[in-house]
């Protein structure tokens, strides 16, 4: 038996049609109950789906057995626990699942209980609307990892449907275009390459007046980055090529460092040397992902390549590293479950400290994303630890600033200085400046909510100076956003809004961008405008900000951005804000929901 929440829900049963649960409010019961994090309590179903009938707890009963009639399941116990048969398929939990065969992902339409409207149930409508967003997000990061997977593995033809699917279910994502137009190249088809590359250029000029970044156009050339390069001399040479590659990366000698990484590729290609091989593929992925911007599409084929090699020569180190960088790029990407099995991959495979402390650090960067801060701490803190006894200072301190970060949005300020403090003593002692603004533009909000403006505006102007001479997006964005909170705590109101959408504009540049930035900048531009009293401006913010977080996992501003609303005159909002924030321990959040 299949039952089918994804499009208009149904249930199919081999051998025909059979009885369909009876109502709208049955097949709302069956996802929320699926898609719980833990069991609900009947009351609060009750009170969720059935607060308008006469008898709430009645109807619930009602609803439940007629569940158990048609579809088989099992609904037991207050909290009410949902069993499924094993041979039962749920299209939803086989995307949450990520089944080895991806092979159904391309029979999968249309939007979680595509047609099902409870205009008496606001709370449940509030919850739908962010699941869809969610499960809508997965579906595609399920189809980009499934033509990414094929195409590392030389069957581009075999991943051209998926990464067609993906284009079709968000065209205006710069990457599924990207990934599609590399699958119709490395076929072969470079007609439908070019047709595919036109389509994408017009569709961005007239939806959104940009043109697509030079990676699209590149893919429709064929470049990736295991082209075959001229002979160089063998193993010794593609050896000397990975080294002088990765110094000049490290040297922020970007475009020398790529082409000498493409060149260890192909020249450990040509000699067959398959572990070099994996480990000059994972050394390009990398630089794809960290150094270059607008790169990480081609980065992801890369490490997928990596992978497969690496696997074949019994590399693990070089498996650990892939499976890390895939994990970092899903998790900046706002996809929490393909990031995290990426990890939680890497991790089975770690034995060293600092293996392990590089894999947790992300690993805590996606839950406290995500505002799972009980995972984020115990993560984060296990790195840092490891990080010390592995005697990896840039990695420590890495781990350290997001603890600090965990700890600040808690409003936990005490536990986030130390934090910061000891990150930017290993910062400066390791002279790492490609880094160093971020620590400081943390260090400068705390200083902000201490009230001492003129230490925030030191560390704020040094943290965008130095963002400028890197230019990272994501750096910029913080630093601009510090800078707006600044203005906003002098009082100089316009400046504080030309450096919101400044902020606004420099962390949404690039299609890698990093989403809890972006989203984090559209939060503080909000409540500024609220707190001015401009809702014409916070109105569509908010709307921008609630689609970002619905469709990101970002559970704690998909609250705050339900704040907002509050804030504007939806009366309904807090209702839906206290109900999706009731698994997210955060003091500071509490206490705006209680006010």
């Amino acid at each position: 038996m299949t039952i089918r929440l994804l499009g208009p829900p149904a249930m199919d049963r081999p051998g025909g049609a059979a009885g369909q649960p009876r109502g709208r409010k049955a097949w709302a019961l069956l996802a929320y109950l699926l898609l719980a994090e833990r069991p609900p309590a009947r009351g609060r179903l009750a009170e969720l789906l059935f607060a308008d009938a006469d008898d709430p707890l009645g109807a619930l009963r009602w609803t439940l057995a007629e569940l158990r009639r048609t579809l088989g399941v099992r609904l037991d116990g207050d909290p009410v626990a949902v069993t499924v048969d094993p041979a039962t398929v749920v299209d939803v939990r086989r995307v949450l699942a990520g089944r080895p065969d991806p092979a159904p992902l391309l029979d999968v339409e249309g939007e979680l209980l595509e047609g099902v409207r409870l205009d008496s149930c606001l709370e449940f409508e509030s919850w739908l609307v962010v699941e869809r967003h969610r499960i809508s997000a997965l579906v595609e990061a399920r189809l980009r990892e499934a033509a990414a997977g094929l195409l590392a593995a030389g069957r581009a033809a075999d991943a051209t449907p998926f990464a067609a699917r993906a284009v079709a279910r968000n065209p205006l994502e710069e990457g599924n275009h990207e990934l599609l137009i590399r699958c119709l190249t490395a076929a072969g088809d470079r007609v439908a390459a070019a047709r595919q590359l036109a389509v994408c250029e017009d569709l961005f000029d007239r939806e959104l007046g940009v043109e697509p970044s030079a990676a699209v156009r590149e893919a429709a050339g064929g470049s990736t980055g295991s082209a075959m390069m001229p002979p160089l001399g063998g193993r010794a040479a593609a050896v000397s090529q990975l080294e002088a590659g990765q110094a000049a990366i490290a040297a922020g000698a970007l475009e020398a460092g790529l082409q000498c990484l493409r060149r260890a590729v192909a020249e450990a290609g040509r000699c067959r040397d398959t572990g070099l091989r994996a480990r000059a593929l994972a050394a390009l992925g990398g630089a794809l992902v960290h150094a270059v911007r607008g790169r990480d599409g081609e980065g992801v084929v890369v490490l997928h390549e990596a992978i497969l090699l690496a696997t074949e020569a019994g590399e693990r180190a070089t498996a650990v590293t892939a499976h890390r960088e895939l994990g970092f790029v899903e998790v900046q990407a706002g996809h929490r479950l393909t990031g995290e099995a990426w990890l939680a991959r890497a991790q089975e495979l770690a034995e060293t400290d600092a293996e392990h402390a590089a894999v947790l650090g992300v690993r805590g960067m996606n839950a406290s994303d995500r505002g799972d801060y009980p995972a984020a701490f115990a993560r984060l803190e296990e790195s840092v630890e490891r990080a010390r006894r592995g005697d990896d200072e840039r990695q420590e301190a890495w781990s350290l600033s997001l603890l600090a970060r965990a700890h600040l949005l808690r409003g936990e300020r005490a536990q986030a200085t130390a934090a910061l403090d000891r990150s930017l003593d290993l910062v400066q002692r390791q002279r790492w400046l490609a880094f160093l603004p971020w620590p400081q533009i943390l260090r400068a909000e705390l200083d902000l909510h201490g009230g001492d403006t003129g230490a925030a505006a030191d560390s704020l102007e040094q943290a965008w100076s130095l963002a400028c001479q890197l230019d990272d997006p994501c750096w910029l964005g913080m630093a601009a956003r510090g800078l707006a909170l600044l203005h906003t705590a002098h009082g100089d109101h316009p400046a504080a809004t030309e450096w919101h959408l400044r902020a606004s504009s420099v962390c949404s540049r690039t299609p890698d961008r990093y989403q809890w930035v972006h989203g984090h900048v559209l939060d503080a531009a909000v409540t500024t405008a609220i707190e001015r009293g401009d809702h014409e401006r916070a109105v569509p913010l908010t709307t921008a900000l609630a689609t970002l977080a619905a469709h990101c996992d970002l559970r704690e501003l998909t609250v705050r951005a339900h704040l907002h609303r509050h804030a504007l005159g939806d009366a309904t909002a807090l209702s839906s804000a206290r109900l999706l924030a009731a698994d997210i321990d955060n003091p500071a959040l509490t206490r705006l929901l209680r006010g």
